[in-house]
């Protein structure tokens, strides 16, 4: 999640309930941190995209995002999440930003080698974006190094099931539709946009882009009954799949932390997503 997304009020919300001491409320703080920010779910969804090409039906990308490598997120989490999807042996493999925290250089090669075994286990590639929480060279740079195509307002066209199919990748700090526009010139009719902010949903469906994948919520680590996730109600999707015109966007709440280590009605996730046609455009 942003930095600049955590205002003051926002970062008192998750202190306070880390810091109540006594009853109920102390005791469900206390599970949040010391047993369900660790309980890495593994999260199907069918997508429903526009326009998908009938060969495209059924295919299968795995995602995961904001894993945080730091010293509140244990290296135990992020490799089970790596675990849960290798399992699922996806077509694709997404990578959504946010490998450390606070841009912490010293973790990104370790952050990288974390997730490394998600590289070569795709049958069309393994593709990452950069969060708000990543530097533009070190963190990159690890990440390649272990086999994954970083695309930083970049995109790739890969053949697919007999079909071109676009990934695209946009800095957290790309946001105008204009700019990318321009990273999207040559993409083809089929295209996947990973996009760190699903506020880039906006975007996407003015340029025609059929998928948005994104992280960058963490489904607002806390989720109040009655009041939701606070956190994160500036975002068009905090957790799931939703949709702008003839976009579809979908979030994962994430596997890591930041600002306080605790989750709340809000475990960590990773992704399989299988698409799915929602007919022509």
């Amino acid at each position: 999640m942003a930095l600049d997304d955590w205002r003051p009020s926002r970062r008192g919300l998750l202190r306070g309930l880390v810091a109540t001491g006594a009853g109920a409320a102390a005791g469900w703080v206390g599970y949040g941190v010391a047993y369900e920010r660790h309980q890495v779910h593994l999260v199907r969804a069918d997508v429903t995209t526009v326009g998908l090409p009938r060969a495209l039906d059924g295919l299968r990308i795995g995602l995961i995002t904001d894993t945080h490598s730091s010293a509140t997120v244990p290296d135990a989490d992020i490799l089970a999440a790596v675990d849960l999807l290798r399992a699922e042996r996806p077509d694709v493999v997404a990578l959504g930003g946010d490998y450390v925290t606070d841009m912490d250089t010293t973790r990104a090669v370790h952050a990288a080698e974390l997730l490394s075994a998600l590289a070569g286990s795709a049958t069309h590639g393994a593709f990452a974006v950069l969060g708000n929480h990543d530097d533009d060279r070190v963190v990159p740079a690890a990440l390649a190094a272990q086999g994954f195509d970083v695309l930083r307002d970049q995109v790739t066209v890969r053949t697919v099931r007999g079909e071109s199919v676009a990934f695209a990748g946009v800095r957290y700090w790309t946001r105008r539709a204009a700019d990318i526009a321009k990273v999207l010139g040559g993409a083809g009719p089929t295209t996947i946009l990973l996009a760190h902010d699903p506020r880039r949903l906006k975007e996407a469906a003015q340029l025609d882009v059929q998928l948005v994948l994104s992280g960058h919520t963490h489904g607002g680590q806390v989720v109040l009954p009655g009041l939701g996730a606070v956190a994160a109600r500036r975002f068009p999707v905090v957790a799931g799949t939703g949709t702008e015109g003839n976009c579809t966007v979908h979030v994962s709440r994430g596997v890591g932390t930041v600002v306080a280590p605790i989750r709340l009605n809000c475990p960590p996730e990773v992704s399989l997503l299988t698409l799915r046609s929602r007919g022509e455009i």
